[in-house]
């Protein structure tokens, strides 16, 4: 039974707003306990999603608790009345093919899941338990504060993280804001122990108080008509409790006075410096269809000439900087500024200051532009209607936000289309960008030892000054003369949204072109008829990777590449013709995606931009010093992300330690990248793939451009390269039998956190082993969460995951923990596969046949937007193995598959004692285990196993695989 029913489609007036390609149905329910709730069908999906949204987070956490709502957040997982066992939730999502997650906001927490369709019924029930009857047991308690805790511990070093709680200490004390959201031991153990508080008694009042049907909001995304999953969802449902509950209120700022006008010198983690101005001002949310935040933080924000960015950028003071809206509430909200500034920014903050303040008055003087709204309102009217589709998980959480914000017409809108043009509004907000309420926050290294508090969550070192309007205005009047204006008509924003007529219904890419200068590969679009395109370009330039030196110098020409396209290429990304170009391989990639109707023109800039490059000497700097810091900055990597790069390093051969590179970088100077670029260009391959709304000839013409930019001139830039010159990614075989160790002090001194990466090599691409290698990784990635992280509590980072070094697979257990060293949580791993090993062994024959059955749905779930099917076309051609139909034909593997074969090959490559196997376990050891490291390398003593203390010296002595991409990517 519900209480309201509204049927919405689009185009209808007082109904629900939807892109006009949208062919999805939607329903608003609310059911008999008074729960909202938006029904979506969608015929055409592989996964079905829910998301439900509490309007209750952590800004209602009882006093001298801190983190107690995002505790039950990590609580409610784990087992319910109805269904008991614990983590059989997740288990059951897992192993039919699905995800599950959650987070805790300010004042919201939201719970969200997918899973394969025909599983969603028996899902969607375990779901709605969360809200019926959760069993928040007093044994799971404590392991989940360890969790909690873990969490904590990585996000410690997290200069963003740290940042945010620096503001929110720097607020009124009585505001919700000022609280410490995550919670630790501390907050959760430790001081509530102390004061004879049970967490557990604690946390069931906070649930029974607050989680009440009247202020959840439910999205369900379903493959089945409305009115079969509107009898589904109110079954299961209408049992949640309704108390009645309001959605809690936080009315008042979370700064006073002595929080406004002050200048926070703090001191980061990582290398570089960052300005962050912020203003409070009322929120934009009461307004979202005039948009004033949007208006604003698109000219603040603008990179084109003329702006903030640009002339910051000029004077070699800025590498970035973001203009907008943040840590909005209905009750209060802050505009931000924030800038990457370089040394010399750094040198100069002043004036920086001066010049943001400036451009402000200039623009509150010039008042607001009609044509600069409608343009905005244009391409957020392109971009919404003609929107790609997502996966259903993302899309039924984003709704379910809206919902508790917005009037149901623009549920599925939000606030992306700014339709009502309202100066006053606008200039109300500009007016707030005033020198008497600015908060300036900056951050720097060069501030250690110049700091005199301590902010107490994070430990984050910083200094407290007030400054007022006359200092700013000093700064206003002695920062240098530049002109600051306006940005002119944007060029590239789309007008021609008509779908080409394609006669060729190509289920994958053919290749449509092929010289001694360039493949062309072409897919049009067949299945999402919208008016895009998706473009990769592949520069396989020989000279690129040949040394640490080369690899620097190709990195440095990317990033002037973009450097110098910035100012041009910023109107396309504004008007959805998205571009960027990397650093891959042997070479450099360019890809362009979005609206097609002026992709050429941006293409054929950017390729007169490689044809004229040239280095200018304070570009060099700038750029040499953000890249310098970047790889400083490597040392500060999660001990799990250093672990996979150094489990990289050994394997994938031709490739350069970070440290190596920076080493080369230091005495690289602009006369060395001068000379060095036409040599990187002189020999070049161009692999291309053109997808989406292109015509066949248009797509030749493309390339055909490229080719008379680079090669047809008569002193052509690139000549192709020789067949003795083609680079292919090839990968260390280790021994068969063997087990190898690299032990590794963490990077970073202050990180007590250490890892583990247990790698198992098993075969090269084959489908039949693919689809065994996949199905084992989804019958123990559970089990491996389960037992490690929920059981043991070894860390919070704990995962089995699949691993693809160039055509070579293989399984990777990844665990991080501050509480266990590597050398333990390896013999844990060990003993995991032991488990592993009964688990397989004692598998029904109905539960092969259902984990079967889950991974080809897996498989077989359809591409669900162009640049999803893109990538996956492109990492075949790129990869040089060119099996399009791979979904198919490792399906067909699978649907050949028998119990015994999987148990065959488990024995044969993973289990401990396998005969085949190759394994090889990375330890990363942070201050806490640190002096556990030699003692465990000690027990490294005689074959099969083996140490690796040199990883180059390693790789080299090793055979190869052979390479999957060979001379036949060239041969015609």
């Amino acid at each position: 039974m519900v209480v309201g029913t509204e049927n919405m489609a689009a185009d209808k007036g007082g109904e629900i707003l939807k892109p006009r390609t949208d062919k999805r149905e939607y329903r608003r329910i609310v059911l008999k306990n008074s729960l909202t709730v938006l029904l979506i069908s969608d015929p055409e999906t592989d996964k079905c999603a829910a998301s439900m949204n509490v309007s209750v987070g952590s800004f209602s956490d009882p006093e001298g608790l801190d983190g107690l709502a995002h505790f039950l957040e990590h609580m409610l997982f784990y087992a319910s009345e109805k269904y008991p066992e614990e983590d059989s939730y997740s288990k059951y999502i897992t192993e039919h093919g699905g995800s599950t997650n959650a987070y805790t906001s300010s004042e919201d927490t939201n719970y969200h899941f997918d899973i394969n369709t025909d599983c969603f019924d028996e899902a969607l029930d375990r779901f709605a338990q969360f809200f019926i009857k959760p069993l928040m047991s007093a044994d799971a308690t404590m392991r989940e504060i360890n969790a909690v805790d873990s969490e904590h511990q990585q996000n410690m070093l997290s200069d963003s993280r740290r940042l945010r709680q620096l503001k929110k200490h720097l607020s009124r004390e009585e505001h919700p804001y000022h609280k410490f959201s995550t919670g630790n031991m501390d907050t959760l153990h430790v001081r509530p122990e102390a004061k004879g508080i049970d967490t557990r008694s604690e946390l069931i009042k906070f649930y029974d108080k607050h989680y009440s049907a009247s202020i959840m909001h439910l999205v369900v995304y379903g493959k089945e008509n409305l009115d079969k999953t509107q009898g589904l969802v109110e079954e299961t449902f209408q049992e949640i409790p309704n108390t009645n509950k309001s959605i809690p209120i936080f009315p008042g700022q979370p700064c006073s006075l002595d929080h406004l006008q002050v200048l926070v010198k703090s001191v980061p983690i990582r290398q570089g410096h960052k300005l962050t101005v912020s203003w409070p001002i009322a929120p934009s949310i009461h307004h979202y269809e005039e948009a004033p935040c949007r208006y604003l933080g698109q000219l603040i924000g603008h990179e084109g000439e003329g702006s903030l960015y640009h002339e910051l950028k000029t004077l070699g003071w800025a590498t970035g900087l973001y203009a907008g809206e943040a840590d909005w509430t209905m009750e209060y909200s802050f505009f931000n500024v924030s800038v990457d500034l370089t040394d010399a920014g750094h040198e100069h903050m002043q004036d920086i200051l001066g010049l943001l303040f400036r451009y402000i008055k200039h623009l509150q003087e010039s008042g607001v532009s009609q044509w600069i709204f409608d343009e905005l309102s244009a391409i957020c009217e392109a971009k919404f209607h003609y929107q790609a589709k997502i996966n259903p998980i993302s899309y039924a959480v984003a709704i379910s936000s809206n919902m508790t914000i917005y009037p149901t017409k623009h549920w599925l809108v939000g606030s992306s289309l700014p339709s009502k043009f309202n100066p006053a509004i606008i200039q109300k907000v500009l007016n707030d960008l005033s020198r008497s309420n600015v908060r300036i926050f900056w951050r720097s290294k060069k501030f250690e030892g110049q700091t005199d508090k301590t902010e107490p969550w994070y430990n984050t070192a910083y200094s407290f000054e007030n400054i007022n309007e006359f200092t700013i205005q000093e700064w206003v009047q002695s920062a240098p003369d530049v002109k600051l204006h306006l940005p002119v008509p944007n060029v590239f924003i789309p007008t021609d949204f008509s779908l080409k007529d394609v006669k060729d219904k190509d289920l994958f890419p053919v290749l449509l072109r092929k010289t001694s200068f360039s493949r062309l590969w072409y897919k049009p679009d067949t299945k999402f008829f919208k008016p895009k395109a998706y473009v990769k370009i592949y520069f396989n330039c020989p000279f690129a990777n040949t040394s640490p030196d080369a690899v620097v110098l190709s990195n440095i020409f990317v990033w002037l590449l973009v450097d110098c396209l910035n100012e041009y290429g910023y109107y396309a990304r504004a008007a959805g013709l998205n571009y960027g170009l990397s650093l891959s391989g042997n070479g450099f990639e360019l890809y362009l995606a979005g609206f097609n109707h002026k992709l050429r023109i941006l293409l054929e800039a950017i390729m007169q931009k490689i044809a004229k490059f040239e280095v200018k000497p304070d570009r060099f700097s700038v750029i040499k010093e953000t890249i310098t810091k970047a790889y400083q900055n490597i040392k500060f990597q999660q001990p799990y992300d250093q672990g996979m790069s150094y489990c990289s390093m050994v394997l994938q051969d031709r490739t350069w330690p970070w440290t190596e590179k920076l080493d080369a970088l230091t005495h690289l100077e602009a006369e060395d990248l001068v000379n060095f670029v036409p040599m990187m260009l002189s020999r070049t391959f161009v692999e291309c793939y053109i997808a989406g709304n292109v015509e066949k000839n248009d797509a030749q013409s493309m390339v055909k451009h490229i080719e008379d930019v680079l090669f047809n001139d008569p002193k052509p830039i690139s000549r192709p390269i020789f067949p003795s010159q083609t680079m292919t990614n090839r990968v260390v075989e280790l021994g068969t039998g063997m087990k190898y160790f690299y032990h590794q002090e963490g990077s970073n001194p202050s990180d007590e956190n250490s890892a583990l990466v247990h790698y198992i090599q098993v075969h090269q691409d084959e489908f039949a082993k693919n689809s065994k290698l996949q199905l084992f990784r989804l019958i123990a990635k559970q089990a491996t969460f389960h037992q490690l992280r929920t059981v043991e509590q070894l860390g919070y980072i704990t995962s089995l995951s699949q691993s693809n070094h160039s055509g070579v697979y293989g399984v990777q257990f990844i665990v991080q923990s501050s509480v266990k060293g590597p050398g333990h949580i390896d013999s844990r791993v060990e003993s995991l596969l032991k488990d592993l090993e009964s688990k397989l062994y004692k598998m029904s024959d109905e539960e092969f046949k259902g984990n079967v059955t889950a991974l080809i749905d897996m498989k077989l779930e359809k591409h669900k937007n162009l640049n999803e099917e893109s990538l996956f076309y492109w990492r075949e051609i790129k990869n040089g193995t060119f099996k399009f139909n791979r979904k198919d034909e490792e399906v067909a593997a699978l649907r050949e598959l028998k119990k015994e074969e999987l148990i065959d090959f488990f024995d044969e490559y993973i289990k401990v004692d396998a005969p085949k196997k190759k394994s090889m376990s990375i330890c990363v050891y942070g201050s806490h285990h640190l002096k556990e490291m030699a003692a465990d390398k000690d027990k490294v003593i005689a074959s099969p196993l083996i140490e690796i203390e040199d990883i180059v010296g390693f790789r080299k002595s090793q055979p190869l695989y052979g390479s999957l991409n060979g001379w036949s990517q060239l041969k015609l």
